[in-house]
């Protein structure tokens, strides 16, 4: 048996999710006594290659073809990954990458697809958990077949350790050029590139709580106390009050602070899928009931317009 996951890779650079990938698939293997096959599409297959090799990966597979990623080409890549290895499950980012050819992968391969999962067992046939109505529920679905494609969550799972001693293996597969439709020919910074959040140590987060932007000051007073770098939640940045750049969250970026300060954020599973992976996580809400508290390791449950402030305060004197 075979468990073969997909990494990918962006701008040169392989993305973490595709080392998270290969701690599932790892957890996978070992549950249903199978090999461990990663792959990559693209780009530098030669360093992604080696940096791909992790403890409990068996074998590395490059398809020396592009540089980033197209539809197309990641269809038929994957296509001739799945007919060469014939995997019994294929694991995908559930990234906006991962879910734009998922889905054509698992039509073309006549397999069942489940997204989005945050975690998988094996009882007799693959269980995968989901969460429902913003995280407050799980739901578990059993894929009653023996080969099945998922799509996992980012930042659900640890990263497998660096190590292993894999193989590296070129891949031929035959790209039909003719149906290739499109081509990346470039990129463009989304509203301004003055801050990296995925570079910062410490991360002061705001969210619809803070109700209107001129309130944003007292968040700019504790960043300024703190040493510590601006980010928000989807709703700020979509009114327009801080740059898409600043967004933590599945439709923003991933972010693995020491410290995050959650302020007014409720916790919904776009954002909370963004910033899980921060080492201590402190939240400022009041409402108790906030999904966020879930996660933290400190909570506040009060009025940030009090306690915000009073942070600023202690610590900027």
């Amino acid at each position: 048996m075979t468990v073969l996951a997909v990494a990918e890779h962006r701008r040169g650079e392989l993305r973490d999710v595709s080392h998270e990938l290969a701690g599932a698939g790892r957890e996978l293997a070992d549950a249903t006594d199978s090999e461990l096959h990663l792959a990559v599409v693209g780009g530098d297959v030669e360093s992604f290659g080696e940096a791909l090799v992790r403890e409990g990966v068996d074998a590395v597979h490059t398809v020396d073809h592009g540089e980033e990623f197209n539809h197309d080409v990641s269809v038929q890549a994957v296509e001739g990954l799945a007919d060469g290895l014939d995997p019994d499950y294929l694991l995908l980012p559930h990234t906006v990458n991962g879910l734009d050819y998922a889905p054509a992968v698992a039509e073309r391969l006549d397999l069942p697809i489940v997204t989005d999962a945050v975690d998988m067992d094996v009882d007799g046939n693959l269980v995968v958990t989901r969460e429902m109505y913003g995280s407050k529920v799980e739901t578990t679905i059993e894929v009653e077949a023996d080969r099945a494609v998922v799509t996992l969550r980012p930042a659900e799972w640890p990263q497998a350790p660096k190590g292993g001693d894999a193989t590296v293996e070129p891949f031929d597969v035959t790209v039909d050029e003719s149906a290739v439709r499109s081509t990346v020919t470039g990129f463009e910074e989304v509203a301004g590139g003055d801050v990296d959040i995925s570079e910062a140590d410490v991360l002061v987060s705001v969210g619809r709580g803070i109700e209107e932007e001129d309130n944003l000051d007292i968040v700019w007073d504790l960043a300024e106390a703190l040493d510590a770098t601006v980010s928000a939640s989807r709703p700020v940045v979509d009114s327009g009050w801080l740059p898409k750049n600043r967004q933590v969250g599945q439709s923003g970026k991933v972010v693995t602070p020491d410290v995050y300060i959650a302020i007014g954020i409720s916790g919904a599973v776009q954002h909370v899928a963004g910033m899980k992976g921060a080492d201590t996580i402190i939240a400022i809400n009041k409402d108790p009931n906030a999904p966020i508290f879930d996660i933290a390791d400190y909570g506040i449950v009060d009025d940030l317009f009090e306690v915000v402030p009073a942070l600023t305060e202690q610590f900027g004197g």
